[in-house]
């Protein structure tokens, strides 16, 4: 199956996102005493940004347990995502630079859904700011351009088209894009009800992983699961980054 022909999700399981997403937001408040203790981060930037039509305020949980374990989390402080605009294209390249201290110190970034398409190509065009992508349900493999209606959101995507840049360069597909220099995972659910997970897998190479979770679309980055596995991942060392194994997380 080519990244222009992916199914959406299933009708069914969209109309369970809302409640799938509140069970999974209640498990993480159960959660929050054991993901606030473990081992602890080394205290490097992450850059944190939001899906299509959401802002900082979905992402509060997800920084909270980053801050707790030791990270220094960030806003990106650009309101409700929209797109690529070009006030949100000059904010994250702003952003990044500021966060990095121009490359002095690297950051980590993590992008839910389109923040994710976001993250992948702003550490494809600026590597040296960049320490590692993590990934939560983006649909990297498509291009809305060539496959209207692969997600059960491109309608509100295509509203904000006319004020898009071309950041995202929705002419190519994953294939004719430039490799990613950095470490990138992508985090993924065969039970996402808004996007085709197919369209969230990361092409095979070096520094590449894909991992499979049990999680709602909405509920991503709240699930109990998911953050063991980002907290797992932002402990990777600098320059000897290693896929995730089952053996591995410790939340």
């Amino acid at each position: 199956m080519t990244e222009h022909s992916q199914p959406r999700g299933p009708g069914r399981t969209l109309l369970c996102e809302q409640f799938r997403a509140a069970a999974e937001s209640a498990a993480f408040l159960a959660a929050l005493p054991a993901l606030s203790v473990g081992p602890r981060g080394d205290g490097h930037r992450v850059l944190v940004l939001p899906g299509l039509m959401a802002g900082d305020f979905t992402t509060i949980g997800l920084r909270h347990v980053l801050r707790v374990r030791g990270y220094r989390p960030h806003a990106w402080r650009l309101g409700t995502n929209i797109g690529p605009t070009q006030d949100i294209h000059d904010g994250l390249v702003r952003r990044l630079a500021e966060l990095s201290d121009d490359g002095e110190h690297p950051v980590s970034i993590i992008g839910w859904s389109l923040g994710g398409i976001l993250a992948r190509e702003l550490a494809r065009r600026h590597p040296e700011n960049v320490r590692s992508v993590i990934t939560l349900g983006s649909p990297f493999r498509l291009s809305t351009r060539d496959d209207p209606g692969a997600t059960h959101v491109d309608w509100l995507f295509d509203a904000f088209r006319p004020w898009h840049t071309d950041f995202l360069g929705h002419a190519h597909g994953e294939e004719d894009r430039t490799p990613l220099q950095v470490p990138a995972t992508s985090i993924y659910s065969r039970l996402d009800g808004v996007v085709p997970w197919q369209a969230c897998l990361d092409l095979p190479g070096p520094l590449r992983e894909n991992v499979e979770v049990s999680a709602s679309h909405l509920g991503l980055g709240v699930h109990p699961a998911v953050l063991a596995i980002v907290l797992d991942r932002l402990r990777q060392p600098v320059g000897s980054w290693q896929p995730l194994t089952a053996a591995t997380v410790i939340a």
